[in-house]
Order: C-alpha cells, then structure tokens, then sequence
C-alpha cells in the first residue's frame, strides 16, 4: 500500500489518490479560510488613498486658482509654472515634473471628470490592491503616460491625473481577467465589461479630440496592463507573500520607467532639433 505524499499515512488499497481524505479535508478548509480572508479584506478596505489622491489634486487646483490663474481656461505659461509636463523641461531640467503633471489640471471640467473617474476607479483598486499599490500605481502609470507622451511629441504642455487614471483601469482589468478573486463570477464579469467599455470609448474620444494626449492614455494604460497581469496571482495570496510579490512588481516597473526615462533622454534633443531645422 503507498503512503500519503504530505502525512505519510497509509492508504487504502483501493485508493486512485496520492493524499489521504483527512489531508484533503485539511487542505479544503485551509482554501476556504484563504478565501474567506481575501473576501472579508478587500470588502473592509476603505479607500483611504483614493480619499488622499483626489484632496491632493483639489488643494493643487484651488491654490492654482487663488493665485489667479483661470479655472476656466488656463494658460499654457501657467500651467508650466506650476509644473505641467514639457518633453525638453521634464527630460532634462526638471524630472520632478513627470510626477507633478498628475496633480495639475487645465481647467474645472478637466479635474471634474478625472476626479470622478478616479474616485470610482480608485475605491476599487483600494480594495482589490491595497492602499499603497493604489498610490504607486497612479505614480509609476501617470510617469509612464507623460514618457510616451514626449516620446510622441516632446513639444506640447500637458497636464492631468487622466494617464495615471487610464492606468488604475489597465491594472483592474488585467487583475480581474488573470486573478482569481473571491466573488460571483458574473459580478467580476460585469465589471470587466464595464472597464473595457470605459477605456475603450475614452480612448475613441481621444483620438476624435486634437488637444486630447491620447498617447499619455495610452502610455497609462500599457503600463497599468503590464502591472495588473504582474499582480495578478498575488490578490488572495497570503499577507507576507502578497506584499513581497507588490515590492518586486514595483522594482520592475521602475526599471521600466528608468529605461524609458534614459532612453528619451538620449533622443529627444536629437528629434527637436530636426523638428527646428528648416525643410
């Protein structure tokens, strides 16, 4: 007779299993505990982050606007002042402004609608990621959607949480499709729908509206895809293995960024000075 693979106790002759009935009891209620923890855990995250990210970029616009700068229509030279994204300046000068660029807005119909977005798209995130996977991710997303961006045209001032929101909506949808979250099927379902629709027809949106920088979506969303499919099998993982997995995901996709970042700097100079020569 063999013995069991993980206790060592006999089986019984007529036995097809390698684990005796009381292991895969064992192991069946430790399943169903781990489920039950990553259940209770994302339903109690409160989205406290999401709270912060969208006082962040209200304080930002209000001081924009106190100073007198016009909430309505903001000038390019004002918005570079307070640290709008421009390819020479963010390449070379002032890198700082790849991460301050997602907290400026041009204008209150832009912040409205980032804000709601965010607010939705965040709580989310909150809860299936964690709160400073949330963070990161608008950070390392928003960065990557202002380096496609002057990849594309290092010449234009842009500005706004939209690439960083693109990709919290990249990172769900790949963590939905790839993970294996403790909820209905169809639910997860729905909300995968909802979320390719929704990046889908902005995405349209973008491409029909000339001042739109739809290659800062883009750039959002590519890397917010790569993240999420990253993160992934980690959702319902234990606390110490989900948080080393998030860490190692994190060092990737700076490496990413830092590649990108030394790679537009080597050509950006090359590429407006043709864009300047006279044809």
């Amino acid at each position: 007779m063999a013995d069991c693979k993980r206790c060592g106790r006999k089986l019984p002759f007529y036995s097809f299993s390698e684990i005796c009935s009381e292991c895969k009891a064992a192991m069946a209620h430790f399943a169903e505990a781990q489920g039950t923890t990553a259940e209770r855990r994302i339903s109690d995250t409160k989205p406290t982050v999401t709270t912060a990210l969208l006082a962040i970029n209200l304080i930002v616009f209000l001081a924009m606007v106190f100073s007198g700068v016009s909430p309505i229509e903001p000038k390019g030279e004002d918005l570079a002042r307070w640290g709008a994204n421009y390819g020479p300046w963010s390449i070379y000068l002032q890198s700082w402004r790849l991460i301050t660029a997602n907290f400026l807005h041009i204008g209150i119909l832009h912040i409205a609608f980032n804000m709601w977005c965010l607010w939705d798209l965040g709580s989310l995130a909150e809860r299936i990621f964690g709160g400073w996977v949330l963070f990161w991710l608008y950070i390392t997303c928003g960065v990557s959607g202002y380096l496609l961006s002057i990849w594309w045209n290092p010449r234009v001032v842009n500005a706004g949480a939209s690439a960083a929101v693109f990709g919290i909506a990249g990172a769900l949808i790949a963590a939905l499709h790839f993970g294996t979250l403790p909820f209905p099927r169809h639910a997860v379902q729905a909300i995968l729908k909802s979320l390719l629709t929704f990046a889908g027809y902005n995405l349209l949106f973008g491409f029909m509206i000339p001042f739109i920088s739809n290659s800062a979506h883009i750039g959002g969303l590519l890397m917010g895809l790569g993240t999420g499919t990253l993160l992934a099998g980690s959702v319902t993982a234990a606390s110490p293995k989900r948080q080393v997995w998030q860490v190692g995901v994190l060092l990737a996709a700076l490496v990413v960024l830092g590649l990108a970042f030394l790679y537009l700097r080597s050509t950006i100079l090359f590429r407006l000075m043709q864009m300047q020569a006279p044809q």
